[in-house]
């Protein structure tokens, strides 16, 4: 055996080695997720409080990760033909565990993670729904700002000198952004002003449909087609905005049109039954019944009737709607009462009918 043989054979049995170091700690990853993870988290779910379990959630990939990236530094270091003193192989296993835990916590602060609900259910800060949505935004953008400079230093770039540069740019920046700063004014008037929040159906002359969520530059709306629909924040609180969700009740209007052949008795009776039907009716609301002989028109009397559902919920105004018709029907067709159909009535001279003979 030459002595060159020789060192490739040691070069191919450390690298064996080296590689299978970095596969052991996959195997350990691999354990981890399927067992140790789930038996942590479980243990977790037991306290009182569920800070410790949305911890557990938001670092669960970067923990993964972490395995990844000692198996890869173990390997390297076990490998005797690579310099161990390697500083930029340092600065970048560095970079990434600095990465890693932006990522773990730029979940915990994610909306998803239930982080602000459980600040609001364990102490008397109480955060707005529609905030929560802006207070996770600005704190993931502060931690990735704050990620990024810790980075740029481990590096061993000034971060000085950029943010000056930023600094004269500012100008330039502003009047680039103007719309962008409108949108989060706009935001902002949204969240003081509360005219909805999420979950909310609201109606513009923009779209209509399901507040979904509100950002720093737009509101997502669902619509009933199950379309999502941006709109920006300035142009929806320049807009007028309907929010079906505030209704107390939800209104009916309409009319009914009767021949002028009815009897006279007979249509004061239906109204009587029209009126006494809705104020007994357990889905209406008693607060406002009209029901009333309103109008002369050209091929009928008209009786206005104009009432409110006691419930806001569309198909069940539809169905409340469905049964109010059905029955005024049963009241017409007892009491012999025709509704008036549009038609006209032609009349000829008989003189003329005899000329014309």
């Amino acid at each position: 055996m030459t002595w060159d043989v020789f060192i490739s054979y040691e070069h191919l049995r450390e690298l064996g080695i080296s590689v299978g170091i970095f596969f052991l700690f996959l195997l350990f990853r691999k354990l981890f997720t399927k067992y140790i993870f789930k038996i942590i988290l479980r243990i977790s779910r037991k306290g009182k409080t569920n800070f410790f379990p949305n911890l557990f959630l938001a670092f669960q990939r970067p923990m993964e990760w972490v395995f990844v990236i000692i198996g890869i530094y173990v390997a390297i270091h076990y490998y005797p033909y690579l310099n161990q003193d390697n500083v930029t192989l340092i600065k970048v296993i560095r970079a990434v565990i600095i990465f890693l835990i932006t990522w773990g916590m730029f979940n915990l602060a994610s909306t998803s993670s239930k982080l602000f609900k459980t600040i609001n259910d364990r102490t008397n800060m109480k955060i707005d729904e529609i905030l929560i949505p802006f207070l996770s935004r600005t704190l993931q953008f502060i931690i990735i700002a704050i990620s990024i400079s810790v980075i740029l230093d481990v590096f061993g770039y000034q971060i000085g000198g950029f943010l000056t540069g930023l600094g004269l740019g500012g100008l330039a920046f502003s009047l680039a952004a103007k719309d962008a700063l409108a949108n989060l004014f706009g935001g902002i008037i949204i969240i003081t002003e509360k005219p909805f929040t999420i979950d909310d159906w609201i109606m513009t002359p923009s779209v209509e449909g399901t507040v979904e969520d509100i950002s720093f530059r737009s509101t997502k709306v669902r619509t009933f087609a199950q379309a999502l629909v941006t709109v920006p924040n300035a142009t929806l609180v320049n807009e007028s905005i309907t929010n079906w969700s505030k209704m107390g009740k939800r209104q009916i209007t309409f009319n009914i049109r009767l021949t002028y052949d009815s009897p006279r008795s007979a249509i004061k009776s239906s109204v009587e039954k029209i009126n006494s039907l809705l104020k007994n009716h357990p889905e209406i609301h008693q607060e406002t019944i009209f029901v009333t002989v309103n109008e002369y028109k050209e091929n009928g009397l008209d009786i206005l009737l104009y009432f409110f559902t006691e419930t806001t919920d569309w198909g069940k105004y539809l169905n409340i709607r469905e049964e109010i018709n059905l029955k005024i029907l049963e009241i017409l067709d007892q009491e012999g009462v025709e509704i008036a159909i549009p038609s006209r009535k032609l009349f000829l001279d008989s003189d003329e009918e005899e000329g014309e003979k």
